[in-house]
């Protein structure tokens, strides 16, 4: 996964916020153009496995709160968002998105590297399908998110998007659309 978080990271500078900081895979790739990183995460557990990432980062990293949909930030605070297979497992993703908008500084650009929906019918067709058994066994995982769709409609300008499937055997189609890209904040 490293090589598609690294392009994503690449934009990343000045006050950072992630949401689904998880177990701070992201915190090597940080640029150094990055000053430092507002890290918000529910889990007990991903912060316990960050506890090493985060004391070995060059770049100040705080836990600033535990959930996407309600930023514990000020308006137009931030430089940079960055969110890394997160959007899936938010329960309201949009508002999430719209908080991510708030805290941002007018220019300021959204990271983003997500799964969600295919745009092949037919594996559309199986992410529809088994998206609830998904949801029940993957801490609510959706599977058939339109992520681009749902960053537009928070307000930004996407900048940049790219798509991909993950390598693998085709089975795993489902599972693996990827959407990565930049989408900034215009001002006004």
């Amino acid at each position: 996964m490293r090589r598609h978080r690294e392009p994503v990271l690449a934009g990343a500078t000045g006050d950072l916020v992630e949401i689904g900081f998880g177990s701070g895979l992201n915190v090597p790739l940080y640029p150094p153009s990055v000053r430092r990183v507002h890290a918000v995460e529910p889990s007990s557990v991903g912060r316990r496995l960050a506890a090493k990432r985060v004391a070995r980062s060059p770049v100040p990293v705080e836990f600033v709160g535990l959930d996407g949909q309600d930023l514990p930030l000020g308006d137009e605070s931030v430089d940079a968002a960055l969110s890394t297979f997160t959007l899936c497992t938010i329960p309201d993703a949009g508002r999430a998105l719209r908080e991510v908008y708030r805290v941002l500084r007018p220019g300021g650009r959204f990271l983003f590297l997500e799964h969600g929906v295919s745009p092949e019918p037919d594996v559309a067709r199986w992410q529809h399908r088994m998206n609830g058994f998904q949801q029940r066994i993957a801490a609510g995982c959706n599977l058939d998110r339109p992520i681009d769709r749902m960053v537009r409609d928070a307000g930004f300008d996407v900048e940049q998007l790219g798509n991909d499937y993950l390598k693998g055997p085709r089975i795993a189609k489902p599972w693996g659309y990827l959407y990565h890209g930049v989408a900034v904040k215009l001002s006004g």
